[in-house]
């Protein structure tokens, strides 16, 4: 589980195979620990995560998400190999995202802006004028008196009030 936020704009590729159109999203997330030392002082360590999503929660990455955005993420890190061009072995560790939450204000967020040219309905102003509202700490007046009971031919055989 990781909370963070992402460190470039994603990227996103379309593999061919003999499911159809694989999607997949790579992009980088960085996680902030903040701890005090002996001495009392603020200290950071920055840790940065190579993130791969696929398919549906490739498309969430591709929508919506974008550098700078703070995302919540549960996956499995995997560690992978492989031979670069001068015939060194290489490893890189990655995080294949399974649940990708968007964390955040929605204005922190580029792409979940309006599209351009949206404007949105203004309300109804009412034509009356509304009386201010008491602050939730003031006691508030009895609105009427309680009502006069119901004669007892009224009532039925049981008269509990539930």
């Amino acid at each position: 589980m990781l909370i963070g936020n992402v460190g470039r704009d994603p990227e996103v590729r379309y593999l061919d195979g003999n499911s159809g159109n694989a999607k997949v999203a790579t992009f980088t997330l960085a996680t902030t620990e903040r701890y005090r030392d002996r001495n009392g002082e603020t200290r950071e360590n920055t840790e940065w995560h190579n993130i791969v999503a696929w398919r549906n929660t490739a498309d969430v990455v591709e929508k919506f998400v974008k550098k700078g955005t703070q995302l919540y993420i549960e996956g499995r890190i995997r560690t992978r190999s492989w031979d670069d061009q001068t015939g060194n072995k290489r490893y890189t560790t990655e995080i294949i995202a399974d649940t990708l939450q968007l964390l955040g204000k929605k204005s922190d967020n580029p792409a979940a802006a309006q599209p351009s040219g949206y404007q949105p309905q203004q309300p109804q102003q009412p034509s009356y004028q509304a009386q201010p509202q008491a602050p939730a700490y003031a006691p508030q007046p009895a609105a009427r008196p309680a009502a006069q009971p119901a004669p007892e031919a009224d009532l039925p055989d049981d008269d509990l009030p539930f």
